[in-house]
């Protein structure tokens, strides 16, 4: 395993113990903030890649949610996310080759209050991946078909996600830990033996809010950073129990300027198997740059 992968789990255990360490403060999160942390944030990557990703001139996230409850004291509420993740590849006529459609729908409940200081919150997802295409999955070579091949597959993930106000350090605290199942009649048979079904996620996220604001109901975090870590079980591609390549590993800084108002920009080391529909097969190791949205407030 390589120093950095190392260094990234590190980083992510750590995390988990500084939740023993959280003092209290005068704001509670709620479900709201909960359910955006964890479904994630839209973003654009700008041209400068480095790594062994194909040539890009971007890669765009478009994540909107939609909030679903009878309140906003309600302990339960629902949020529907019609993700598309998609590339532009530098190649003849700027191509924008089978995005990724993600459309899910996940369920968020409180285990005590509708407001946490410490707390845990459960969740589960319905979600359905593809592509868009219709051509044959392997071309005749016995190769993936990455340009025009069929890929779909259906999941559904249930976690716990444990949240946390670090008022030594002025941040907002978030733990969560994940497994995804993709039942194989949820799923097309050629992906049988060459892709994971089952998948253990875990990841935490802190938010450094500006000196001052952690009295603001309305603070804003200039600086979050984000670490994510997944083990891909299952028997495919003949791997051993304990290879190195079952892991994925991503760690984001966000950076938000005054001079910026929901915008800011973010650096990415990802290293694992592609997410990107028909290139799951490929295995990256990439730094990515671009801007990203951020509309938490605290």
């Amino acid at each position: 395993m390589k120093k950095s992968e190392i260094l990234i789990l590190l980083i992510i255990f750590f995390s988990i113990t500084v939740f023993g360490q959280v003092e209290q403060s005068a704001h509670q999160i709620g479900l709201p903030l909960i359910s955006q942390v964890n479904q994630g944030n839209s973003y654009m990557t700008f041209p400068t890649d480095i790594g062994n990703i194909e040539p890009l001139w971007f890669e765009g996230n478009i994540i909107p949610n939609f909030h679903i409850r009878q309140s906003k004291d309600s302990r339960l509420m629902a949020v529907l996310t019609p993700q598309i993740i998609l590339r532009m590849y530098r190649d003849f006529s700027y191509p924008v080759r089978t995005p990724s459609y993600i459309p899910q729908v996940t369920f968020y409940y409180l285990s005590k209050s509708t407001k946490l200081l410490n707390g845990t919150a459960f969740y589960g997802r319905l979600a359905h991946h593809s592509n868009g295409q219709d051509g044959d999955f392997f071309l005749e070579n016995g190769e993936i078909n990455v340009i025009s091949g069929d890929f779909s597959t259906n999941f559904f993930e249930i976690g716990i996600l444990r949240t946390g106000i670090n008022k030594r350090l002025n941040a907002y605290q978030f733990f969560k830990s994940s497994i995804e199942i993709h039942p194989e009649s949820w799923s097309q048979s050629e992906l049988d033996g060459i892709y994971s079904r089952c998948r253990w996620h875990n990841s935490f996220s802190i938010f450094k809010l500006p000196i001052g604001d952690s009295q603001d109901a309305k603070g804003k975090a200039n600086i979050s950073i984000k670490g994510e870590a997944t083990w891909m079980f299952e028997n495919y591609n003949n791997l051993n129990t304990f290879s190195a390549k079952r892991l994925n590993l991503s760690i984001t800084f966000y950076y938000h300027p005054k001079f910026l108002e929901d915008m800011g920009f973010f650096v990415q080391y990802y290293h694992g198997s592609d997410y990107y529909n028909m290139y799951f097969n490929h295995r990256l190791d990439v730094i990515r740059f671009g801007f990203m949205t951020e509309k938490l407030r605290f």
